[in-house]
């Protein structure tokens, strides 16, 4: 066994292959990983314009009644230039007009005649909003290895950005293997039970930003698995098998691995669940064996496969960052020779409370938990206020 630290190196010092460019409709590009800087067309504000509704004059003159010589709405361009004594009402978002510089809030003015007002505040301030102070044209506005999120989208589509250049999505095959897998429209018969870790991984790739392909579920032959491995390589950036990988009498994926000319390196992780878990690269790809357990499979994903496809679409962020948060009961476990990976679930206090989990195949623990606690190899118990490491689920 390795620890897993070492092993998340080891993946991503493999995973050395980036994904090609393409170009989507920035509305499309939700969730996307930019590969290009985006830049400003133009400066924000693109003019001098007003932070508030008010009147627009000389900072000079603000403390004498003024004459207002127009009314400026958004989106229309001052007519008049501001002299000594005059002022223009104008409207928030509005240019300045030249002449002023500075805008007497509206709630600090009143009406002396119709065309006529005074300033009642205490003291003046700009309240303008200077060309360029946002952003200069030609300036970064969104970096290569952004994650696309909403506001992402405002700022592209303030800067004219309609079609960002993005990373194509890493092809990742998903292979499940076992003759007692059904797929979950059927009705397991006895002694069988439904895929559920396949489905689980398609939507975990979906999130991790690649571009599933499910090959189904593969007999336990060697020539069926063989055959499906080579075709899995042979179309996808990277293939991920669940199952198969223990020492069962049919768990003949690392040597089918070999015989494809797969470099293993490593089948044994020191983690608990998830020990049997096999890694080994082809021709630039990457190859993960997966245990065949759910639990054990969503959380392997998220370690080393998930870091792995962040890499490929050039990502700023490849790993979900580690908190460290105090239990909020005690812990106890009786083996202590791996690293523990227990599923908890974080309260309104800010503390981790363990879910009732009984071992690497009860997935539905999981559906009240919202992260991960990392128990250190070698450590029996903890005591309530004991802080963990934890990395949200």
């Amino acid at each position: 066994m390795i620890p897993l630290h070492q092993a998340i190196s080891i993946v991503m010092e493999s995973g050395n292959r980036t994904t090609t460019p393409e170009k989507v409709d920035f509305i499309q590009s939700l969730g996307r990983v930019l590969a290009a800087n985006v830049s400003s067309d133009l400066n924000m504000p693109p003019f001098n314009k007003t932070a508030v509704d008010g009147y627009a004059c000389r900072m000079a003159d603000a403390y004498q009644e003024l004459e207002v010589v127009e009314v400026i709405p958004a989106g229309k361009a001052p007519s008049k230039v501001i002299n000594q004594g005059q002022c223009a009402k104008i409207m928030t978002g509005a240019m300045i007009p030249q002449g002023a510089d500075c805008v007497l809030m509206v709630e600090d003015t009143k009406e002396i005649s119709e065309n006529r007002i005074a300033f009642t505040g205490k003291s003046v301030k700009s309240n303008i909003c200077l060309l360029g102070e946002d952003i200069k044209k030609n300036d970064i506005a969104l970096t290569k290895g952004t994650t696309i999120e909403p506001h992402h989208i405002a700022i592209m589509a303030a800067v004219g950005c309609t079609q960002p250049e993005v990373s194509a999505k890493p092809r990742v095959a998903i292979l499940s293997t076992g003759d007692e897998l059904v797929e979950p429209s059927i009705a397991p018969a006895m002694g069988q039970i439904r895929n559920s870790n396949g489905h689980q991984l398609i939507a975990q790739v979906i999130k991790a930003g690649g571009e599933p392909h499910y090959f189904g579920i593969i007999e336990d032959s060697e020539d069926a698995t063989r055959a499906a491995i080579a075709k899995a390589i042979a179309e996808n950036d990277m293939v991920l098998l669940t199952g198969g990988v223990s020492m069962g009498d049919f768990d003949f994926v690392p040597k089918i691995m070999a015989e494809l000319g797969i470099k293993i390196h490593f089948d044994s992780i020191a983690v608990q669940p998830g020990k049997p878990t096999t890694f080994g690269t082809v021709n630039g790809k990457l190859i993960f064996g997966l245990p065949g357990n759910p639990v054990s499979s969503l959380f392997q994903f998220d370690l080393l496969v998930k870091p792995a496809i962040r890499k490929a679409l050039g990502a700023s962020e490849t790993t979900p960052s580690t908190v460290k948060l105090p239990l909020g009961s005690c812990y106890k476990r009786k083996k202590t020779e791996r690293l523990a990976l227990i599923p908890v679930e974080i309260n309104d206090k800010g503390e981790v409370n363990p879910v009732n989990f009984n071992g690497s195949a009860h997935i539905f623990a999981i559906a009240n938990a919202n992260a991960v606690a990392l128990i250190p190899q070698g450590v029996a118990e903890l005591q309530k206020g004991d802080f963990v490491d934890v990395r949200p689920l």
